[in-house]
């Protein structure tokens, strides 16, 4: 595995995983959601979008994290292992509850120079994260292992809790001791 894509609906643990996967596999990791958001909450407009997610695709080895349809051509096409988080929808609001709360009270910046910040305001919108997880998790679920299907050179891999996640990050690398693995999972559940 040189080139992994984490998908999954929002807040299931995406950036996290990513991340320990990156650690584990020593590969450079890539959070799609930083190359999409522009200042305040704005997305970039589409051809820069495009132009960052190619950019990055084009690295030789790389853990990348998110699912954007919009560029899936970029990414699919150079990915040789798709990691889906298929949680159920109460382990997905469990984990947005914790994170808007956690970041709300932080005001931690999500990613730097954009200004964009967590607030109670902003998780209880119409066009809100809450909304949009609630709109989207059934039917990302079909169209997603629908995608995957259509794919059958691309090894996926479907994990469907967090425990199955834990074990088999933690079989990735038998090397490492439980404690750093159970570590890394546990603060994919935190927010």
């Amino acid at each position: 595995m040189h080139r992994l894509n984490v998908v999954g609906t929002s807040c299931s643990g995406k950036t996290t995983l990513a991340r320990a996967l990156a650690e584990r596999l020593d590969l450079p990791h890539i959070e799609m959601d930083a190359l999409f958001w522009g200042r305040d909450w704005t997305p970039v407009p589409a051809d820069v979008f495009r132009t960052r997610v190619a950019k990055a695709a084009a690295r030789d080895r790389w853990v990348l994290d998110g699912g954007y349809s919009p560029v899936r051509d970029l990414t699919w096409s150079r990915a040789d292992t798709v990691v889906w988080l298929d949680y159920p929808i109460r382990t997905v609001l469990s984990r947005w509850a914790r994170r808007t709360v956690a970041r709300a009270r932080s005001g931690e910046e999500f990613w730097p120079g954009t200004d964009n910040r967590e607030s109670m305001r902003l998780a209880f919108q119409r066009d809100g994260l809450l909304a949009w997880i609630l709109t989207t998790h059934r039917r990302r679920r079909r169209t997603m292992a629908a995608q995957l299907a259509a794919h059958p050179g691309i090894r996926h891999i479907r994990l469907c809790s967090p425990a199955e996640t834990e074990r088999w990050l933690r079989d990735l690398q038998p090397a490492l001791s439980a404690s750093t693995t159970t570590g890394a999972i546990a603060s994919a559940q935190k927010p």
